[in-house]
């Protein structure tokens, strides 16, 4: 049997068994190993096709009997083919930032860019910044002689690349640089595809900046890496239609709106209709508290209440695959917004005023209704992608969203 798969040192959230099943239908697997167990894997491993990541692309560079001259030029190696005794490398990542670059519609040409990181995927995009004739190349690194306390020396950058894991999952809400320092940007990249918006990628969006993140980059290399390991070529639509359904899948569906309006009702059904979790910010306050919501209220107040549901947010929103409900008030903290955004698609669920529920929801209980909801609706709006009335069938309403998702 063919043995494929993926070298690296963390790889529990990685989505690259699914796509080379979406692709090939091949068994995959995933081969973590330390560093000092990752020369001799690679050497002497069970595998005939490896991807390999974070920290392994320069190891296997160097390991390799034989480089495409792709691999030469961007000095790394991520994809590795066993053929008799001989370890043939190839560098897919340059295959999957150039699909990426040209898909983002983003000028580079003549462009000044940083490239933050001097991993072996940054060899990657600077290969492919410069056969684009991207202007001025410049590499960014902690210890460097561009480094980040410097970095304003670079203001005029346009083209700004994350190469490095600063934000990725589990270290969600974390950036490698403020986006506001460079007034003239015209495009941003982060190479991080988990969480899909990565804080970087969510202050582009902020400041109307053209962006894209790193999910398309690692199907399309997977795809060229597939190719290898199965000595033929397919056509290149098939990334675009297994980065669809990927994105489909692992993307979160977010209910946000005023209380009673429905959202637990219409989450459970979208749920069971998606095939994803189902996960209530208010229940896992009270799972954590061992209290309830007007528990808390009365004994803490509102505040204490406010901090709970701020990091219940940040908790769901590492999720994947996951449809979260919300607590009506989540809104009024913009600290929520990105945690709710980063990994998913938030709706705003609307409902007549007279139809939302009051019992058991300690702020409208007795609320003026109108002024909630003409203070929160533009915030609602703000955080929101869509909006969907849920002011008949709640399974209706779940199918409206399905379908306003492209399912």
């Amino acid at each position: 049997m063919d043995r494929f798969g993926l070298l690296g040192r963390s790889l529990s959230h990685s989505h690259s068994p699914r796509i080379h099943a979406l692709l090939g239908g091949y068994d995959y697997s995933l081969f973590e190993k330390e560093p000092e167990e990752a020369e001799e894997f690679i050497l002497s491993g069970d595998w005939d096709g490896l991807n390999v990541t974070i920290p392994y692309k320069k190891t296997a560079y160097r390991l390799a009997d034989e480089v495409s001259a792709t691999a030469e030029k961007c000095g790394s190696v991520n994809t590795l083919v066993r053929s008799g005794d001989k370890i043939y490398g190839e560098n897919t990542d340059y295959f999957g930032f150039l699909t990426t670059v040209t898909r983002s519609g983003i000028e580079v040409a003549g462009k000044k860019c940083l490239v933050l990181g001097d991993g072996g995927a940054a060899g990657a995009v600077r290969a492919v910044l410069s056969d684009l004739g991207a202007g001025n190349i410049v590499t960014v690194s902690r210890r460097g002689e561009n480094n980040y306390d410097n970095i304003t020396r670079h203001s005029d950058a346009g083209i700004i690349v994350n190469a490095t894991p600063v934000g990725m999952y589990p270290e969600n809400g974390a950036s490698p640089v403020d986006l506001s320092l460079f007034p003239r940007l015209s495009g941003v990249f982060d190479l991080i595809f988990n969480p899909l918006k990565t804080k970087l990628l969510l202050d582009a969006e902020r400041l109307s900046v053209p962006h894209a993140g790193g999910l398309l980059m690692l199907v399309a290399q997977a795809k060229k890496s597939s190719d290898l390991f199965l000595g033929a070529e397919k056509d290149d639509s098939v990334a675009d239609e297994v980065y669809g359904a990927l994105k489909r899948e692992v993307g979160n569906v977010v209910l946000v709106g005023m209380p009673g309006c429905g959202k637990t009702t219409v989450g459970r059904i979208l749920a069971l209709k998606l095939g994803k979790k189902l996960v209530d910010t208010d229940e896992l306050i009270e799972k954590g508290t061992g209290e309830t919501i007007p528990e808390i209220f009365e004994k803490y107040g509102e505040k204490k209440f406010r901090d709970l549901e701020t990091e219940a947010a940040k908790a769901s929103g590492k999720l994947t695959s996951t449809v979260v409900t919300t607590g009506g008030g989540i809104v009024k903290r913009p600290d929520n917004f990105d945690p709710l955004r980063q990994n998913g698609t938030v709706v705003y669920l609307t409902r007549r005023i007279e139809d939302l529920a009051r019992e058991g929801r300690p702020l409208s209980e007795n609320a003026d209704l109108e002024m909630m909801l003409a203070e929160r609706a533009p915030l609602y709006e703000m955080i929101s992608d869509m909006t969907v009335s849920n002011d008949g069938d709640p399974e209706k309403t779940a199918d409206l969203i399905i379908e306003k998702l492209g399912g």
